[in-house]
């Protein structure tokens, strides 16, 4: 018998029943459960056979409870699904995340080049998991600890956009006060910036910081994202244009783009932006 797991509290893995993709997991269970009877398994035998506990097993079956990649794999092992079952962890690991961060991370999937100025905070992309956890345990009003748990693992997950092959072109802008910001404080701030000069001399990013001297700058309306696909079409937002909406028309792209353009020519170069930060390692 395996090593039971109840897991029943653990946050992150309840299912919003307002999100659409609760549909996915509904019809998930729905197919442990008919796989199950079909097997001549109670929920109590197939509960000691996968290791979990019956209250989990049921709330899976349910659809209100996301199965975590283990289970998945237990269940196709017990259920000799051959796989079958084990396939299914993919898209229950993207239901764990809320609906806007899915839908970024698919546009940022399909993007062939990237560019991104980011004024308050360092860029999800390029925050370490520490210090995103340290964002998000001081937001106001507070966020649960399963709202905590869903937003880290959902940007992390992103994340992932620096193992793709090929590789995206992608060019990163930040404000000079963002690194300065001791958010969790020096040392979640040192190991930040560590990893700030590792991914900036990846071959496929351009990393630049906006100095707080400069007399000049075109971001001040606030964020700024353009995403370029490989049909040749585009997708941009910026907080300061357009009320903050997801743009696509060509006309309106190209505001974004002049002006993300100009925060690149005000910004630092690569090479002076690398020495910068090992400045402010070297002051924290």
């Amino acid at each position: 018998m395996a090593e039971r797991n109840d897991g029943v509290d653990e946050p992150g893995w309840d299912v919003d029943p307002e999100d659409e993709i609760s549909a996915a997991v509904e019809m998930v269970g729905q197919h442990l459960k008919l796989r199950r009877e079909a097997a001549g398994l109670r929920v109590a035998e197939f509960a000691d056979a996968v290791g979990y506990g019956e209250d989990m097993v049921r709330k899976i079956e349910r659809g209100v409870r996301i199965p975590r990649p283990e289970y998945l794999d237990m269940a196709d092992r017990v259920l000799r699904a051959e796989g079958l079952v084990s396939a299914m962890k993919p898209k229950m690991q993207e239901a764990r995340y809320p609906k806007k961060t899915r839908d970024l991370a698919k546009l940022e999937r399909r993007a062939v080049e990237i560019g991104l100025y980011s004024n308050h905070n360092i860029h999800g992309l390029l925050q370490t998991g520490e210090h995103m956890r340290a964002l998000f345990d001081m937001r106001q009003p507070s966020y649960s600890q399963d709202e905590v748990e869903r937003y880290v693992g959902a940007r992390m997950a992103r994340q992932a956009i620096f193992e793709r092959d090929p590789a995206p072109a992608l060019h990163f802008v930040q404000e000079e006060a963002t690194l300065r910001r001791t958010i969790g404080g020096r040392m979640v701030l040192r190991r930040q910036l560590e990893h700030l000069a590792d991914v900036a001399q990846l071959r496929n990013v351009t990393f630049q910081v906006m100095p707080l001297d400069c007399e000049v700058h075109a971001g001040m309306g606030g964020l700024i994202e353009v995403l370029k696909f490989r049909d040749g079409t585009a997708v941009g937002r910026s907080e300061g244009a357009f009320n903050g909406h997801p743009v696509d028309d060509p006309k309106r792209l190209r505001v974004l783009e002049l002006r993300y353009g100009m925060i690149r020519a005000q910004a630092l170069t690569p090479r002076e932006s690398l020495a910068f930060i090992e400045q402010v390692l070297g002051e924290t």
